[in-house]
């Protein structure tokens, strides 16, 4: 990393900044020995923020796959869940109906 006195730094305040966004800092050392460090400071990205994907749907076309497949995924957990009352209610029928035998 390359140290520069405030008199260069500040003559090539613009130089400075771009060897910092290329090397990633740059030191700068004041007359009574403190030194500072420059550098770039990195934009923070969104997680959702991805390159997008070529494809040949028209308009609408994504939006509406989605609604059916979601109202697809829908009846298929309504379903399951309808099939595992209805056999909860059947043991407990069953459960019911049986005799207890008595020794």
């Amino acid at each position: 990393m390359k140290t520069y006195t405030y008199s260069e730094a500040r003559q090539r305040l613009a130089r400075l900044l771009d060897q910092a966004r290329r090397e990633g800092r740059v030191q700068i050392r004041r007359q009574d020995g403190s030194t500072f460090v420059l550098q770039p400071v990195t934009p923070a990205k969104s997680p959702l923020d991805v390159p997008g994907v070529r494809s040949r749907l028209r308009p609408g076309e994504l939006v509406e796959f989605l609604r059916a497949e979601r109202a697809r995924s829908g009846e298929d957990i309504v379903e399951a869940l309808s099939n595992k009352r209805l056999q909860r209610t059947k043991a407990r029928r069953k459960s019911r109906s049986t005799p207890v035998r008595k020794k």
